[in-house]
């Protein structure tokens, strides 16, 4: 699933084709995806100018004239992909329709945006943008990772008595919003922190240490647009190139890349998940 870098990546992505203009025509295809569609909701798109397109965690929101917000979320096999685009960023030509078109925007600048998704786990929803916070998906996220409000005070405070493992703890969305399984896992490493490590247990110093460490690792992917392990890409159908930087993640028995260390990279389960690391470099 989509993680925090690989949405901003989208959100850049359709910035320029669709902040400011106006959504002529709205075709939905379906009644719903993860959940139905909002009541009316070609209408309530059709004619409004998408005055601001913005990301809160693994969402893209797309603030509309009307009041209302789009909430877009891309799921396991999501992808928002834009032709016929004007301003010359985008080379492809209009496609031809597939089975899993779920939602194309027709914008008034003559490009097309196309919600194409095979798995059907995304979903979109319609909200009163001054009230958007609210919204039982958006209400209980934490801080932004990339934001003055994720410091270290904020994580430090957030880990304090915590028995869960840290990689369970970076992955709650109360504490940091975005993060998902593969950028906790190079984090941890790049920390030198092991998965397996009860949260509370890690000293401050370490704690906060890690503040600067995800924002480059997220940093570095959004630069390298994010990664495509499957299904993911950019907005321009591109791949997203992140994956070829990885130290931990989906490497289980290879070597590890630190410098003098001879460990191969284990991998246990956590909640379900794959967890990454060296043995050796964390600890």
């Amino acid at each position: 699933m989509p993680e925090l870098p690989e949405v901003e990546t989208v959100r850049r992505g359709l910035a320029p084709v669709m902040e400011g203009v106006v959504i002529a025509r709205a075709d939905v295809n379906r009644e719903g995806l993860r959940w139905p569609f909002p009541a009316g909701m070609a209408q309530r798109l059709t004619g409004q100018r998408v005055e601001r397109l913005r990301r809160r965690s693994k969402y893209v929101l797309a603030d509309l004239s009307s009041g209302e917000t789009l909430l877009i979320h891309l799921g396991m096999s999501g992808r928002m992909l834009v032709s016929g685009d004007p301003l010359g960023k985008f080379v492809r030509e209009h496609p031809a329709a597939e089975k899993h078109d779920h939602v194309v925007f027709y914008m008034e600048n003559g490009a097309r945006i196309t919600f194409n998704d095979p798995r059907r786990f995304g979903a979109m929803d319609l909200l009163d943008t001054a009230t958007a916070q609210d919204h039982k998906l958006l209400a209980l996220l934490g801080p932004e990772p990339l934001s003055n409000d994720f410091h270290e005070a904020v994580l430090i405070d957030a880990f304090k008595g915590k028995n869960s493992p840290v990689k369970s703890a970076l992955l709650d969305q109360r504490i940091v919003a975005g993060l998902g399984n593969i950028y906790v896992c190079e984090t941890l490493f790049r920390a030198g922190i092991s998965p397996l490590r009860k949260a509370g247990r890690i000293a401050a110093p370490r704690v906060s240490a890690m503040v600067p460490i995800i924002r480059e690792v997220l940093g570095d992917a959004i630069e390298a647009g994010g990664s495509s392990l499957r299904d993911f890409r950019q907005a321009d159908g591109e791949l997203g190139y992140f994956q070829h930087s990885f130290d931990v993640y989906g490497r289980e028995g290879a070597p590890c890349k630190a410098a003098g260390c001879d460990a191969t990279i284990a991998r246990v389960v956590q909640s379900g998940r794959s967890s990454f690391y060296c043995p050796s470099c964390q600890r």
